[in-house]
């Protein structure tokens, strides 16, 4: 006759500590969305939630691991906005399209965390920040998936789904980088004051699509 061995509950210690971090990421996250990355300290970041700052370096041990968790927050508000656009289903050409203006949108809503994301910085973090990261490459698996669903149904053109991934990918990213980080971007320059935001990532999206289109 076997035993059951009970699950362990979490202790009030357990919770206490959970409580606590969370705390952290939420004044980094409220500190961030103002003020950017270079807005935040560790003493700064203790003052928010009245704690020392040696006592936040026992939750993180540095800004780099603090970073990696708002990264990786940033990642699962992505994915699980990707998610939603998949969700309502219908012919791959229009889930593209949802799935496409989903990456896009959320970068503009939530422009300095898209940035620290995919920052020069954050790729010069120690290695095993970037091996607990790996959420940042679930949204192009989920691209690979549809350009493979797109194939298969004959409304993609035959391709390889990794290079069309990476395309695209390289293309979303690029529009989306101008409009968050240019603040005059695409009305700014001579000749463009009538080209407004809405047309630019329209016609940007139109044009993705007609690239994997037979």
């Amino acid at each position: 006759m076997s035993v059951e061995i009970p699950i362990e509950e979490d202790t009030p210690a357990d919770r206490r500590r959970r409580k606590v971090r969370e705390a952290i990421i939420d004044a980094a996250e409220a500190i961030f969305k103002t003020d950017g990355e270079q807005g935040i300290s560790m003493r700064r970041l203790a003052e928010a939630i009245d704690y020392s700052p040696a006592a936040i370096y026992k939750y993180f041990d540095s800004k780099d691991a603090l970073f990696t968790s708002i990264r990786d927050l940033f990642f699962e508000r992505l994915l699980a906005r990707i998610n939603a656009a998949m969700m309502e289903g219908g012919e791959t050409s229009a889930l593209c399209e949802r799935c496409i203006r989903a990456y896009i949108e959320i970068g503009l809503e939530e422009p300095n965390h898209y940035m620290m994301a995919f920052s020069v910085a954050s790729r010069e973090a120690p290695p095993h920040i970037h091996e607990e990261s790996e959420k940042s490459f679930a949204a192009e698996e989920k691209l690979v998936t549809m350009i493979e669903k797109g194939m298969g149904e004959g409304v993609f053109r035959k391709m390889d789904p990794y290079v069309a991934s990476k395309s695209v990918w390289a293309s979303l990213h690029g529009m989306t980088m101008l409009i968050v980080s240019l603040e005059d971007f695409p009305s700014g320059m001579p000749g463009s004051e009538h080209v407004t935001e809405e047309a630019t990532v329209n016609f940007h999206v139109e044009a993705i699509l007609r690239g994997l289109m037979k």
